[in-house]
């Protein structure tokens, strides 16, 4: 059974829970010095500053997290 995206209400709190110890972020920050990447938890929380997106990408991997990149 499918049911209609109006049927069912999360609170914000549970809409943020799935996932949110297997997923980290990779957020690109472009400044006038150069660009960076935080990396951050599916809460929000920032947990690193690298300045290349692969490294962002196997620093989260070799913790045993699925990255996922932020626009």
């Amino acid at each position: 059974m499918i049911l209609p995206l109006g049927a069912v209400s999360l609170s914000p709190r549970a809409f943020k829970a799935p996932g949110i110890e297997e997923i980290a972020y990779v957020k690109p920050v472009f400044e006038s010095t150069g660009s960076t990447y935080e990396i951050h938890a599916a809460d929000g929380t920032r947990l690193a500053v690298v300045e290349d997106r692969l490294v962002a990408f196997a620093m989260i991997r070799r913790h045993d997290l699925e990255p996922a990149s932020l626009h």
